[in-house]
């Protein structure tokens, strides 16, 4: 196991180097760039900027230079620990995404750990109690989570928010709490406006988490081990927690990879309709704008926790079933 992750490790150096080319790249083949849209905004407003001026900017932020040499001084600064700075902000790119990153863990975190908690003891129970009430009610839901977009839960929730518990859903702080220094005040408030985001962000996850658990949770019901297990007189409950259980978890924690991004990423669409303090809206603007550090920074990030995700869940998976061996 040592000798994989160590392979694994190494291959993860030209893994994120063949993929930070490819979004640099990306990021430019829109035509123009940052400060192509800069101007054009400008001109709307009904303020002319002369060609000089123009030409002085492209050099001042080195949009004058071929691409690979932009590419290349990005690159330098991000083994150095330096991600750039965002034309469109006008600060260190790493200062911006951490104002927001911990914001966004906060809600992607806690609205995972909802869709994992509610979504394993869901689908199990249902699995148990196929054909119940229980099951057709959670199963409906389930299909009603994954086929209602986020964005239109989160106008619901909105609605119901601010006309029930008098509460605006917009955000994650009241106004007066927005800016404001971290207190016991401002920790209570956004516990306040938390449970929209969560729920709204964790109902599609929840409603998945629920049918994969019940399916293969069902698959393993019906195995031969199961029912030589019920004939020696296992308990049922510990039987189901201490085999079934286990086999068919498998296949989450095969995806628990691809959740680590979204810790940082959060829910773009969602994010932007619940105007949240995240990164996802950011993110967005960023690609909007072609701030090509603040967006490539973004994705670089957004990569290595993919890759490094998935190397930890295949790593949880050798671990909980003892079939599994890597070599």
């Amino acid at each position: 196991m040592t000798s994989y992750i160590i392979r694994r490790l190494f291959y993860m150096v030209p893994t994120l180097l063949i993929i930070s080319i490819i979004s640099f790249i990306i990021i430019q083949l829109p035509p123009g760039d940052f400060i192509t849209s800069y101007i054009a905004s400008l001109q709307q407003s009904g303020t002319q900027v002369s060609q000089s001026i123009i030409d002085s900017m492209r050099q001042r932020y080195g949009l004058n230079q071929p691409i690979y040499v932009q590419y290349f001084k990005w690159i330098t600064g991000v083994v150095q620990g330096d991600l750039g700075m965002s034309f469109e902000r006008n600060k260190p790119v790493a200062e911006i995404i951490g104002e927001r990153i911990t914001l966004t863990a906060i809600v992607s975190i806690t609205s995972m750990a909802f869709s994992w908690v509610f979504g394993l003891i869901i689908g199990a129970y249902s699995a148990v109690r196929q054909y119940s009430l229980f099951d057709y009610i959670w199963t409906f839901f389930g299909f009603l989570g994954r086929s209602i977009p986020n964005f239109m839960l989160a106008l619901i929730f909105m609605y119901i928010s601010v006309w029930t518990f008098g509460t605006g859903a917009g955000g994650l702080f009241s106004p007066q709490y927005a800016n404001a220094p971290w207190s016991m005040a401002k920790v209570v408030d956004l516990l306040k406006h938390l449970w929209v985001p969560v729920i709204v962000v964790g109902t599609a996850g929840t409603a998945g988490v629920i049918r994969i658990m019940r399916a293969n949770l069902l698959d393993q019901l019906g195995q031969p081990y199961v029912k030589a297990a019920r004939a020696k007189g296992l308990r049922e409950w510990k039987l189901i927690l201490k085999y079934p259980f286990r086999v068919a978890i498998n296949p989450l924690i095969s995806n628990l990879g691809f959740l680590f991004p979204r810790i940082v990423s959060g829910t773009i669409i969602t994010g932007v309709v619940l105007g949240l303090p995240t990164t996802g809206p950011m993110l967005l603007q960023a690609l909007l704008a072609q701030d090509m550090y603040l967006a490539g920074s973004f994705i670089l990030i957004i990569a290595s926790l993919t890759v490094f995700g998935v190397l930890i869940s295949d790593i949880l998976l050798a671990w909980s079933d003892p079939r599994i061996r890597y070599d």
